[in-house]
């Protein structure tokens, strides 16, 4: 059986550090959402640093995850000063249980506010592929995906809820992911 690898990368507006008010709603929401989440059916697991230190992300021990990585567009600041990130790491039985935990909810609430707190990007906000049972996937996985996704499109190497594949390589659909979804999303 396979498990659906995601990651998520955003660019903040502002540095993880600064402690203005858009800063703070953004981890109050965020450590509503990680709650929620984790208790959503077909949710498996998050890449968490061993010390649970929020802001810090390239110092931290991941574990099985690996060694912290992101994509090379990113441009900001690599301390806890001047980090301007915000990134995940997941694993989930499926492609619907996943749809279903992101566009409902707390979490749907949030990305409906996401241009408060991140950059308008060119490139992909997140990349899925499968792994396989027991297999953990790593940050230097999800940033490789991320930028073939950006590279090369999608493919059952990376790919997103529009262009979804099952784990034997053959396109499929989530039944709301398509483009009508995807504009009901960003707004």
């Amino acid at each position: 059986m396979s498990h659906l690898a995601l990651y998520t990368f955003g660019v903040l507006t502002s540095p993880l550090a600064d402690p203005g008010p858009a800063t703070r709603e953004f981890y109050d929401i965020g450590e509503t959402v990680y709650r929620t989440m984790s208790r959503h059916p077909g949710y498996l697991a998050r890449a968490e640093a061993a010390d649970g230190d929020r802001g810090v992300f390239f110092e931290a021990d991941w574990g099985a995850w690996g060694e912290f990585a992101v994509p090379s567009w990113y441009g900001k600041g690599r301390t806890a000063e001047t980090i301007a990130l915000a990134t995940t790491l997941s694993l989930w039985t499926g492609l619907r249980p996943a749809f279903d935990a992101i566009y409902t909810g707390v979490h749907r609430a949030a990305l409906n506010r996401r241009y408060d707190w991140f950059e308008r990007a060119e490139h992909p906000g997140y990349v899925f592929w499968w792994v396989s049972e027991g297999a953990t996937p790593t940050w230097r996985d999800g940033v490789a995906r991320l930028e073939h996704l950006h590279d090369h499109g999608p493919a059952p190497h990376a790919f997103t809820f529009r262009h979804a594949f099952t784990p034997e390589g053959t396109p499929t659909s989530v039944k709301g992911s398509g483009p009508r979804s995807d504009r009901a999303a960003a707004r």
